[in-house]
């Protein structure tokens, strides 16, 4: 691949141009068969039998890609490397660069320290972050078992803001700044 295939591009395609009947064969197959189809996909030549077959990670990208067009925004191919910065890293998780070196140095995200830098695999990011995804959904899920059924949608939510606020709270005295009143809500600096 040569350095100028690498760099980053941008995508637009204005009006339909074709993603919406991309985008109607791909739900008529998720709405015939109740998921999403298959990777049975191929990208054809000219030629009879000049085609070859999608592989799954490939056909990912086109669905979000053409599901990104065809709600009229544009799509943005970064070619990134296999070992990443911590800041990289940690763009990809959503948290701050300080949280995704916690991480590391709790042994959560594996990595490597050639010189005086990390350096963290994507393969290990993109684990850790379905990983975490997977704990999320178990917890929410173990969050509705909990409730009992006399405990209204509204209780449970209350529940869930006064824990948030919390957290919060017990985050923000660590880093001593200001603090919310669970019980209140009201704030009050360190």
């Amino acid at each position: 691949m040569s350095t100028s295939a690498a760099a980053q591009d941008t995508f637009y395609v204005p009006g339909d141009q074709g993603t919406g009947e991309v985008y109607d064969f791909i739900e008529a197959h998720a709405a015939k068969t109740g998921s999403r189809p298959e990777p049975r996909f191929y990208l054809s030549g000219p030629d009879a039998g000049d085609q070859v077959e999608l592989p799954h990670e490939i056909y990912e990208i086109l669905v979000k890609a053409v599901d990104a067009m065809r709600s009229g925004m544009a799509v943005t191919i970064t070619p990134n490397s296999l070992t990443m910065t911590t800041q990289q890293a940690a763009e990809i998780l959503g948290v701050t660069r300080p949280t995704l070196v916690k991480l590391l140095d709790e042994g959560k995200i594996p990595f490597e320290k050639p010189n005086t830098h990390r350096r963290v695999r994507l393969a290990d990011v993109l684990e850790y972050k379905e990983h975490r995804k997977a704990e999320q959904h178990e917890a929410i899920a173990e969050m509705s078992d909990y409730t009992d059924d006399e405990e209204s949608r509204e209780q449970a939510l209350a529940r869930m803001k006064k824990a948030r606020k919390i957290v919060a709270n017990r985050r923000h005295q660590a880093h001593g700044s200001m603090t919310i009143d669970p019980e209140s809500g009201t704030d009050s600096t360190l």
